[in-house]
């Protein structure tokens, strides 16, 4: 087993950064809830704890707390922010309101010469309590204008405590706090790679199916194409890859897809042209968790009639990865609270026949590219744009009808042209990624001398190293000016086009 490093969420809408972090700097990790059960948890035999931040205060009624065997197994322990106070308040310190909230950046004093706190003075702070009294055996390492103890340590116990965020981009060299904490607090060895993971990916698909054949859904994302072809790595010819055309694609998407798994990966593919079954179902439908749940309907409907025709298949592959996951609130990670219904996640029919064999589930997007080339396929699929598994639909905002598809469906052609063209999406682009988004809402425009009341599209492009966070990509006015002018000329039922210059959060980087 590869040495690891257990964390517990107290609620926090990030506590999977820091799960992202340690899997940066090699090193294995897994995310439980603050109140997982004690097998649960040393079940993956770590070598420390971190405790993440939260919403709550710790004294409050039924605050979340520190289990007492993580305090008895005197394993090392991080707190951040509220796994800071926590920290504190289990241990006799005290907690209190602060007057003076400290939200944002903020500037550190290092009052303890300590190699966790190397190369940090600017921090992200997020909170609105503060320790009034560290706990015996505590010493203070760091304070702040707001904060009398930005950092405490018990050298001895090897218990630490940060109030600001230093798994958060904002906090320059954050990272390396926490790689020193996890290898040389914890003495972890950061073994944790593509490698490691396509073996123990491979070891796991082959004992959960064993001789039996099994159903892959690629949806010609990232995500998905990755997950066959680890499984395809691990059992060969017993897996079938079923693309279905949902009618919600994007431009040429089916052609592409069919000659990266035939041509690339040499396994089976079967295609399914549903589009009229999926369209029909979402007509007259607006809301979009309604959308999201009758997406991941048909599809399980679809695969299950497919399974009828090659032999009942029990299992089937999806590419669920971590970001899935948490944004469904997923009952076995964390509480944070629910964003959206993932399709391949929380929009499952209850009365499923199949058994889900999700290679990917806790990887990062990240991960899951460099697993993607380690298993040889082509740059050009492991890094195509991400798109979602209920495709178009959670980007044609109201209702899907085939007419505004194919609308959405042209603009976006025209927009990923075009950033082509420039370089700016794909391998070692800076976009991270890019799409079109029509509204359902007409404005007046002039075309010649004609009036004109259409749809609204709006551009999206976004930079984030782990699809957790985002910011809004500052893409070049030319390019944005180009982009606006071929669509307005060349779709029909299209007279205006907007950039969403919002990060994530506040925003998601899906509209629906």
């Amino acid at each position: 087993m590869l040495d690891s490093i257990a964390i517990l969420d107290f609620g926090s809408q990030y506590a999977q950064i820091i799960a992202r972090r340690i899997r940066e700097v090699n090193l294995y990790c897994e995310l439980f809830p603050w109140d997982a059960p004690q097998e649960k948890i040393l079940a993956i035999q770590p070598k420390g704890f971190i405790l993440s931040g939260g919403p709550k205060s710790v004294y409050e009624e039924n605050a979340p707390y520190i289990q007492k065997f993580i305090l008895e197994s005197g394993l090392p322990i991080l707190g951040i922010c509220y796994g800071m106070q926590a920290l504190t308040h289990a241990l006799g310190g005290k907690v209190n309101p602060s007057n003076e909230r400290e939200f944002g950046f903020a500037e550190i004093e290092s009052l303890t010469a300590t190699p966790l706190l190397a190369a940090l003075a600017q921090v992200w702070m997020s909170h609105g309590d503060k320790i009034t009294q560290l706990p015996a055996g505590f010493i203070p390492l760091a304070k702040s204008e707001n904060s009398p103890y930005a950092a405490m340590g018990n050298l001895e116990k090897r218990y630490f405590g940060v109030q600001f965020h230093p798994e958060v981009n904002h906090t320059p060299n954050g990272i390396q706090l926490l790689k020193h904490f996890a290898v040389e607090i914890c003495g972890a060895k950061p073994e944790w790679t593509s490698a490691s993971i396509i073996d123990e990916s491979v070891k796991r698909i082959q004992e959960q199916v064993g001789k039996q054949r099994v159903l892959a859904a690629v949806s010609g994302g990232v995500d998905s194409s990755v997950a066959a072809a680890l499984v395809h790595k691990a059992i060969g010819d017993q897996l079938v890859c079923v693309f279905v055309d949902t009618g919600l694609l994007r431009h040429n998407e089916g052609a592409d897809v069919a000659a990266a798994f035939r041509n690339g990966l040499g396994a089976e593919l079967i295609t399914v042209d549903a589009s009229a079954d999926f369209l029909g179902a979402l007509q007259g439908v607006v809301d979009p968790e309604q959308k999201r749940k009758i997406v991941g309907e048909r599809f399980i409907r679809t695969f299950e009639e497919q399974a009828k025709q090659v032999g009942l298949p029990k299992f089937l592959v999806q590419g669920t990865i971590y970001p899935d996951v948490v944004e469904s609130s997923a009952p076995d990670r964390n509480k944070a609270d629910k964003i959206k219904t993932h399709h391949n996640v929380g929009g499952l029919p209850k009365d499923m026949k199949f058994e889900l064999v999700e290679p990917l589930r806790y990887l990062f997007k990240d991960e899951v590219r460099l697993v993607g080339e380690a298993l040889g396929l082509s740059e050009n699929l492991v890094w195509r744009q991400p798109f979602p598994g209920p495709g178009l639909t959670v980007r044609c905002l109201g209702e899907c009808t085939p007419e505004r598809v194919a609308r959405l469906r042209a603009a976006d052609k025209i927009l990923l042209e075009e950033l082509a063209k420039e370089g700016l999406i794909g391998k070692g682009a800076k976009t991270s990624q890019a799409f079109m988004v029509l509204l359902p809402v007409k404005s007046v425009g002039v075309m010649g001398d004609y009036r004109t009341y259409q749809e609204a599209a709006v551009i999206r492009a976004v930079l984030t190293d782990d699809f957790m966070t985002a910011d809004w990509a500052r893409l070049p006015y030319d390019v944005l000016a180009k982009v606006s002018s071929r669509v307005v000329n060349e779709v029909d039922g299209i007279n205006r086009v907007a950039y969403d210059v919002t990060s994530k959060p506040p925003a998601t980087i899906e509209w629906e």
